[in-house]
């Protein structure tokens, strides 16, 4: 199967109602568990690379892995990069196959979001990957080894809906990344999300809203988010520390052990139990069923059911005929 385009897939998910989850990769280790879990699940699944996380990671190295890894399976697969800050960070993902690019420009001026964000939808529409974008602040996302501070959002900083509608409009991105009591890290208190603006800012503009800081929101807020336009939920911070403490339980039980594969393989299933318990909470378990109409693409190793719905260029172009789609277009830029 061939990785999908993250409007395909997203606009898929608003039309049925479902969301997909889009998990994290901080280690090559974490890629088998995650498809693993979605092929046992029948659910599209989004692999995600943060630049924040690059200080763990090659790009350029764990890209092709993810990409093979897709290409044997017969789920649909978007390969995502998780909060662009950075225009070299966004070429370099689109070189290295992304179906999808996050350009978090959140932090500045809305103006100046609104800008840069046109420049990245340009590059990216031009060679098939989708565009993410966001208004309003979510907080930092998390890293390190001290645990995050607890906290709490602000409603100063939500998404406003005439700032959606204008952002949309101008810029042309294919999802948006909303601020409605979410936040990344942990919560100070329980997450109260403002359902009435997400049913607000999906009434207002025509594409996917997706909503980060998933870990630590209840599961019946998550459906109640999803019935109200939510469609692509980022979850990290639950998965990661959910590995960590299997990792400590299963050291205090064997504190002999010198086995870095056995403690790596009881990770792995701690990490493949969490994203299989969240694609049920999203709605997208059993979405490529081979009893629905909803697979994404076929081929001999599939179910054989094919979505008219969905567009031979959903497909996106894998490495090497993106890099000569990408040279092409930067010959024709010159030449203008």
């Amino acid at each position: 199967m061939s990785l999908i385009n993250l409007k395909d897939l997203l606009d898929h998910a608003r039309e049925n109602k479902y969301a997909v989850g889009a998990f994290n990769v901080t280690s090559i280790n974490l890629i088998d568990p995650i498809i693993e879990a979605a092929i046992q699940s029948n659910s599209p699944v989004i692999l995600q690379l943060a630049e924040v996380h690059f200080k763990y990671l090659n790009l350029e190295h764990i890209a092709p892995s993810i990409i093979r890894a897709a290409k044997e399976v017969s789920i649909p697969v978007c390969i995502n990069l998780d909060h662009g800050h950075n225009f070299e960070t966004i070429i370099r993902a689109i070189r290295a196959g992304f179906t999808s690019v996050m350009f978090d420009c959140s932090a500045e001026p809305l103006n100046v979001n609104i800008e840069k964000t046109k420049e990245i939808v340009k590059i990216a529409h031009s060679v098939g990957v989708g565009v993410e974008g966001e208004i309003g602040n979510i907080g930092g996302e998390v890293i390190g080894v001290t645990p995050p501070t607890p906290h709490e959002a602000s409603e100063e900083s939500f998404t406003r809906v005439e700032d959606a509608v204008r952002f949309y409009n101008e810029t042309g991105v294919d999802a948006l990344a909303i601020s409605v009591g979410n936040v990344h890290g942990t919560y100070k208190g329980e997450p109260k999300l403002d359902f009435e603006r997400i049913a607000s800012i999906k009434e207002a503009i025509p594409i996917p809203l997706v909503l980060h800081g998933g870990s630590g929101i209840p599961d019946d807020d998550f459906r109640k988010a999803i019935s109200l336009g939510i469609c692509k939920i980022n979850f990290y911070t639950e998965m990661s520390a959910n590995a960590v403490k299997m990792a400590r339980k299963f050291l205090n039980e064997n504190p002999d052990c010198i086995s870095y594969p056995d403690l790596e393989k009881v990770v792995q299933n701690e990490i493949k139990n969490t994203v299989m318990g969240r694609m049920e909470v999203f709605g997208s378990k059993n979405i490529t069923a081979s009893d629905k109409t909803l697979c994404l693409s076929c081929d001999e190793s599939t179910c054989g059911i094919e979505d008219p719905r969905f567009k031979p260029e959903a497909k996106t172009l894998v490495y090497d005929a993106l890099v000569e789609l990408i040279s092409k277009e930067v010959l024709n830029s010159l030449k203008k």
